[in-house]
């Protein structure tokens, strides 16, 4: 992938600002979520090995990282799309494993919510004050 690409949307105006939220709110939920797979392992763990997954041990320690890590990178707009990539990806399948299979209540309205935020990263980019900008000194695209 082009580095261009990276931080490539609108810095400034709605479009931008939108971006902002988006990265913080859906960043902050990612980080309460994956810090929650370590403080609550073994209710986690749990959970996962419910969900009829191979090795749950693994998969809860997995989920956090990427949840944890990538809701860092949302929050500061540094790898916003690959992260928001990689939490589309773990929140489809929250919506599959838990919320469709089990019909958990969160799988079926924070993830989906998630989900569009990370949909919405990805085609609009990091929006206004993302360190993608400033790592790959592209000032950003006109207004939008």
């Amino acid at each position: 992938m082009p580095t261009a690409l990276l931080p490539a949307g609108p810095t400034r105006g709605p479009r931008a600002v939108a971006a902002l939220v988006a990265r913080l709110a859906g960043g902050a939920v990612f980080v309460v979520f994956g810090l929650g797979k370590f403080v609550n392992r073994a209710s986690e763990i749990e959970s996962f090995r419910d969900y009829g997954l191979p090795a749950p041990e693994a998969f809860v320690a997995v989920i956090g990282v990427l949840e944890l890590v990538g809701g860092v990178l949302l929050i500061l707009g540094l790898a916003t799309r690959p992260a928001s990539s990689s939490a589309a990806g773990d929140m489809v399948g929250a919506i599959i494993v838990s919320g469709i299979a089990l019909g958990e209540p969160i799988s079926l309205t924070f993830a989906p919510a998630e989900l569009l935020v990370c949909l919405f990263l990805l085609w609009t980019g990091p929006g206004a004050y993302a360190l993608d900008h400033r790592v790959s000194g592209s000032p950003g695209r006109a207004p939008g």
